[in-house]
């Protein structure tokens, strides 16, 4: 295998990374029904939770502690949280190339989530691709 190659195959590995990462982070950011939480929320359930916790009984305290379980680790995500407009850029430098070697068309990038403005800065568009 030439070094050509290898550095195409490396590219491709790249830009599925980069379009994965963006994606995932869209699903993660989509609105849900209900109310949104806030860490502040969060941690007063959290703090419900562990006043509760003396007093259950063994299947409630289970499930309190799974429920307390889940609220720590998305508390640590809204603290964390993506940088969704850095993963956007890095998404955008690579959105065309990697749906023209795919066979990706826009409008499967639309029912995967992606905003068509950012589909436009890509260069991505209706019924084929442009040159840059």
């Amino acid at each position: 295998m030439s070094d050509e190659h290898k550095a195409a195959l490396a590219a491709g590995r790249a830009e599925g990374r980069t379009v994965r990462t963006y994606l995932e982070a869209l699903e993660r950011h989509r609105p849900r029904r209900g109310r949104r939480r806030t860490p502040d929320t969060i941690s007063r359930r959290l703090s419900g939770i562990e006043a509760q916790l003396g007093a259950a009984d063994a299947l409630t305290r289970l499930h309190l502690l799974k429920e307390k379980g889940d609220l720590e680790a998305e508390l640590d995500r809204a603290r964390t949280g993506d940088d969704l407009a850095t993963l956007e850029r890095e998404f955008v430098k690579v959105a065309r190339s990697y749906g023209e070697r795919k066979g990706i068309s826009y409008s499967v990038w639309r029912a995967a989530g992606v905003n068509s403005a950012v589909l436009q800065r890509a260069g991505v568009i209706r019924g084929g691709s442009r040159s840059r």
